[in-house]
Parts: structure tokens; sequence; C-alpha cells
């Protein structure tokens, strides 16, 4: 298969992510943090390493507010439902994924908080568009740093800059940009950076990450063993401890601690062969009559068009079953953007690319769309 809906998960791994994972699976089936002995001890220190290399890369404020989770969607409800109290404001805008929104929705519906949207300009939000709504009650900002439909980056520089005298909090969702452009926290002054292993940081699925300033104590949403502080009939107060209630995905955290490392060495070959095969798809698909395409080059590799004639799932469908490449049609899970677009009806198709992929790849997507609008 040609894969190319390397948005939705990384389609290929490095092969030392590959191998640290089949590892810790063979050799370390230990619980860390749980037991006195030599496996539960290796297992804690490989979570640690984890910890202490995304705060590295991510620049984040400590180890112990390096918290791990399921997914980003789980990560973003920690952040959300843990840092929010009745009667906040929050702004968010309509580039977002239902990660961000349908956790906000659920908090405005039963009353709790005020939600404000941004608007888009041209895909993308700015420190302006966020600062006409900005308001001394404002309690949270969350957005994205890149949307999931387009590849779009939004300004989160200009919006941690905006923001950094305010009480407000700086909450990133980072399941796109993570991987594909530089994220600092301190020097773009995010509060709460939620991340998706499984995308451009080279995990296997199942391994997220909240990292968080001391602007922001978010409460536990899910309650349990810790291996600390056993007697205490509420979860423990430090961190990582109270946000971490059960027992880890220790092969998916080493095999996020790999892919970091593969990303640290090879960015900048990973950054620039991206953008060349986004540039390079773009352009064939704009010269293409039947295609409207909604996304420039972009660092995150997406491209989003739409056919004239076919709707895109059913394109992504002929694409899947006639020529065994992979693609996403559909909404994404991102239902503003679609009205803000105008593609409700039929939503969009979604080629999403990894350095792992090849123009050859591209082209033969290109003569398979060719040939499909022939028929």
């Amino acid at each position: 298969m040609i894969y190319l809906d390397n948005a939705a998960t990384g389609g290929s791994k490095p092969q030392k992510v590959l191998e640290a994972t089949l590892s810790a699976m063979k050799y370390l089936n230990a619980n860390a943090g749980r037991s006195g002995h030599r496996l539960s001890f290796l297992a804690a220190s490989e979570i640690y390493l984890t910890r202490k290399i995304l705060n590295e890369y991510f620049n984040g404020f400590s180890l112990e507010r390096v918290v791990f989770t399921q997914n980003c969607t789980h990560a973003l409800n920690l952040a959300i439902f843990g840092s929010l109290k009745e009667g906040d404001e929050v702004i968010t805008t309509r580039t977002e994924h239902n990660s961000v929104l349908r956790p906000l929705y659920a908090l405005r519906n039963s009353g709790q908080i005020t939600l404000k949207f941004v608007d888009c300009d041209f895909q993308s939000v700015s420190a302006k568009d966020v600062e006409k709504v900005l308001t001394d009650k404002t309690a949270m900002v969350a957005i994205g740093g890149a949307s999931n439909v387009t590849g779009s980056e939004n300004d989160i520089g200009g919006i941690g800059e905006l923001l950094k005298d305010s009480k407000a909090v700086f909450l990133v969702d980072g399941a796109q940009a993570a991987g594909h452009i530089r994220i600092d926290m301190k020097r773009q002054n995010i509060d709460m950076l939620c991340l998706a292993g499984h995308k451009g940081l080279f995990s296997v699925q199942g391994a997220g990450a909240l990292l968080f300033s001391e602007k922001v104590n978010p409460r536990p949403s899910v309650f349990g063993g810790t291996g600390i502080d056993t007697f205490n009939e509420n979860m423990p107060d430090s961190y990582p401890e109270a946000l971490e209630a059960g027992t880890l995905n220790l092969p998916a955290i080493i095999s996020l601690k790999e892919g970091i490392r593969y990303l640290r060495e090879n960015e900048e070959y990973i950054w620039r062969k991206i953008i060349n095969l986004s540039e390079y798809l773009t352009e064939l698909l704009a010269s293409r009559p039947y295609a409207k395409v909604y996304s420039i080059p972009n660092a995150c590799g997406i491209t989003a068009f739409s056919h004239a004639e076919i709707p895109s799932q059913e394109l992504a469908s002929k694409l899947s079953e006639d020529y065994d490449i992979a693609v996403r049609g559909g909404f994404h899970c991102a239902p503003l953007m679609h009205e803000f677009l105008k593609t409700e009806k039929w939503g969009l198709v979604r080629v999403s690319l990894s350095h792992f992929n090849t123009k050859k790849e591209i082209s033969a997507l290109i003569n398979a769309l060719d040939e499909i609008s022939l028929s």
C-alpha cells in the first residue's frame, strides 16, 4: 500500500523505534514504581528518561510537569477539565479538532464556562485575531499549533507573546504540529502543551503527553493507584503522580523516547523533505482541472483538496480499493473548519505526507486521480 494518511497516524516508524518497542514487550514486562525489583527500577528509569527528553525537546518547565497520557485527546481532556472552573471565559478557534471542541462544549453546555470563537484569516489564526476577543475575564486560550485539515500553522509564538502578562492560560494542541514545526514552551509562553506521540514524534500508538508550567496546576480526572501515598484517600499532591493513575504504557513510552531521539538527530532532513514533497504534491494537484486545493505547501505535509464531481469519502474509497492508496476523506473531526471552508457537504480529501514518502508515490496518486477522473 502507498500510505498517505500520516496526519491520522504515522504509517512508517524508524527502525530504532520498532526495536525498542519490541524489546520492551519481550524483556521489560514490569510495572514502574510498583515493585522494588530490578525490572521495576529499570522500567522507572526508562520512563524518567522519556520525561527528560520530552522536557528538553519542547523546553518545558520541569520533569515533574511532564505527564504521560493515552493520547493527545486524553491530554487535552486532562488539561481542559483539570484547569477550568465555573465562571471561566475561554477563547478557542474555528480551526480546532473535536478533541479541543467537545470538552469545551461539554463545559459550556453544562453552564460552567462561556466560550468565544476566533475566526480564521486564510485558514490560520494570528495574535491580532485573538486580541480582538481577549478580555480581563479570559481564563484560557486553547488553540492548535496547526490545522489537521489544511496543515496551516497558527501563530502560537505571537499569541504566546500576547498572553505573556495575562492571567489566561495558553493551551496548545500539538497533535499535528509537534515534530513538524519548532515548539518551545518557554520562548512561546505556552502554559500547557498536549502531544500525540504516534504522528510527528514517531512513537507507536498509545503514548501521549501533557507538559505544563507553574502557572497552572491541573486537577486529576482519573483516580487510582500511583505506587506512592497508599493510605491517602485522595490522589497524591505531587506531580506527575497526581495525574498518572494506573499502569503506564511502557512499550509506547519507550518508543516515544526513541522517536524523539530520531527526530532530534534528523529534523533538518525530515523537515526539508516534507516541505519539498508538499510543494511537489500541491503543484501537481493545482494543475488538475478536477481538483480544488485548500492547502499551501506546509511543514506538516498536509494537502487537502476537493474533486469537482466525486465526494471526498467516495474518492478516498476508490483510491483504497482500486489503487491501494491510503488517504482520508470526510470531515477530519474538524466541523468548524469545514464550515469556514464551505466544504461541509462533501468534505475534503486529505493527503498527508511523511519523510518516508517519495515523489514516485505522489506521482502514483496523481495518475490514479487522473484515471478516476477520466472514467
